[in-house]
């Protein structure tokens, strides 16, 4: 068994490509990148690619051979180690073990009452990441919300600083570019105590992503070669938006997006050979009615799957989906979408699944959605645990005991299997009108409303050791007087200038 129990060889499963169809997809990626080629806007880049033996041309358009891509394929690691704050198995990343957590960035947070929303602040990353602390089904964060109330230069940092003060779990960052990103490395070092410790048990994760379509800008393939020379693992996913920066068909969706990660990944095994790399695809779909992007279109799902499916057909750790709806409000669709994707993301094996809580098309965060999800999420775990099948839970010696017109409920063998076979929910209503009536008539948003409540009142994560929060913020506040002083020099050319 895993750290979730499941139990290995036995666990259900959901695919959607025969062999044949996943070969193809590959070596249409192979062709795209061989044939087509992709634009590197990154000097150190470039010259990777081009001493690995790829042609490139005057508009740093390179094209890779399928060679290139095979090396990559060996040397990138099949599963990756991450560990929490206290520096303990957390999550083993790869085959089809899957994991849950938010997302970042979100521009707005809801109000779980009144349903209006506001512009997220920094006071929104730490209640998300205390939230997650406390929900079991949870097991990694990001920030949630984007800080609109710190300096854009701080916001990424000022984010990952507060997460890791709010909650043990692994952590997914997000960077503006090397300098931020260097100063999150920075950060990691003091929590685990020094560069080699965190390089030996990774406790985050870095999110970087090219422009589609076959566009890889300056500051995606830095923080990428940046993250392979440290050893932070690293997601290089793109979102090509099929019918709009990609193909409208489902498998050329699929080609263009494989084709675009494979590109990172050779850059990123290039620079260091054997760094741990995620791949991955957002697949979204522009809805040519309203021109929304949506998360939880049924062709989503497809294209989702289907590269969840070339992650296993290649050996790579995945970056997946999780929890999200295109509903504005935690209402029956949003549970709905939430759980169609989350079932998905669980039974194909997706790895490291985020955006827990997204609604309104990745534009606004619920606290609330996040409770439920974890509910979700739970459920999902017991289907996955699979069915057992030996002597003891074949019962047959149990039956014959019992025999015609008896019953199991004081037997041993219901006893004993009672706790191992039953999910038993904290949110979802298991109980008659009566009871239900009895306790206040209460929908599942009041009760995730009050267990949110509860959480925010009580819980309290591990605190991280007041020397290492004082270096911590000392390097934070260095980092910011780097930005004011150059603000500053900025502001007197203007002046002199005049």
């Amino acid at each position: 068994m895993d750290m979730h129990g499941f139990l290995q060889g036995m666990r259900p499963e959901i695919r959607f490509l025969a062999a044949e169809d996943r070969e193809a997809i590959f070596q249409g990626a192979l062709e795209v990148l061989s044939r087509v080629g992709m634009q590197i806007l990154h000097p150190e880049g470039l010259d990777l690619l081009r001493k690995g033996g790829c042609q490139v041309d005057e508009e740093s358009m390179v094209r890779i051979p399928a060679s290139l891509v095979s090396q990559a394929l060996s040397t990138a690691p099949a599963s990756i180690p991450v560990y929490d704050r206290l520096g303990e198995p957390a999550m083993d990343l790869g085959a089809t073990r899957s994991y849950f957590g938010t997302g970042s960035d979100l521009i707005y947070a809801l109000d779980g009452q009144s349903f209006e929303r506001s512009v997220a602040g920094l006071n929104d990353v730490a209640r998300a990441a205390r939230v997650c602390d406390a929900l079991p089904n949870i097991d990694f964060v990001m920030s949630f919300a984007h800080p609109s109330d710190v300096s854009p230069h701080m916001a990424y940092l000022a984010s990952f600083q507060t997460m890791a003060g709010n909650t043990t779990k692994p952590i997914v960052n997000t960077a503006e570019n090397r300098s931020d990103l260097t100063e999150i490395c920075r950060v990691g070092s003091l929590l685990r105590g020094s560069d080699q410790a965190l390089r030996e048990r990774p406790y985050t994760i870095h999110y970087a992503e090219p422009i589609s379509p076959l566009k890889h800008p300056f500051e995606s393939v830095d923080k990428l070669l940046l993250c392979a020379q440290a050893g932070m693992p690293c997601i290089y996913s793109p979102a090509p938006m099929a019918g709009s920066t990609a193909p409208m068909s489902i498998a050329g969706h699929v080609v263009q997006g494989l084709a675009e990660s494979l590109c990172g990944l050779v850059m990123h095994q290039l620079k260091q050979p054997g760094a741990p790399f995620l791949m991955g695809m957002g697949a979204a779909v522009l809805d040519m009615v309203s021109s929304e992007c949506s998360y939880n279109a049924p062709e989503y799902y497809l294209s989702y799957m289907a590269m969840i499916e070339m992650s296993h057909h290649l050996d790579l750790p995945s970056w997946g989906y999780a929890g999200t709806s295109d509903s504005q409000i935690p209402d029956g669709q949003a549970t709905y979408e939430a759980g169609v994707m989350s079932f998905l993301s669980a039974l194909s094996g997706a790895n490291l699944n985020h955006d827990v809580g997204y609604l309104d098309f990745g534009r606004t965060g619920s606290l609330e959605m996040i409770v439920i999800c974890n509910e979700i999420i739970g459920q999902i775990r017991r289907i996955q645990k699979g069915i057992p099948v030996d002597p003891s839970t074949l019962a047959l010696e149990v039956i014959a005991e019992i025999g015609p017109g008896g019953h199991y409920l004081m037997h041993e063998h219901t006893l004993d299997h009672v706790r191992g076979t039953q999910w038993r929910p904290k949110l979802f209503s298991r109980v008659g009108r009566d009871a239900w009536e009895a306790k206040g008539r209460l929908s599942l948003l009041d009760r995730a409303a009050k267990e949110l409540e509860s959480i925010l009142a009580d819980h309290q994560p591990e605190p991280i050791p007041h020397e290492t929060q004082s270096r911590i913020q000392e390097a934070v506040d260095g980092f910011a007087a780097t930005f004011s002083a150059a603000s500053g020099q900025m502001e007197s050319g203007r002046i002199q200038g005049k």
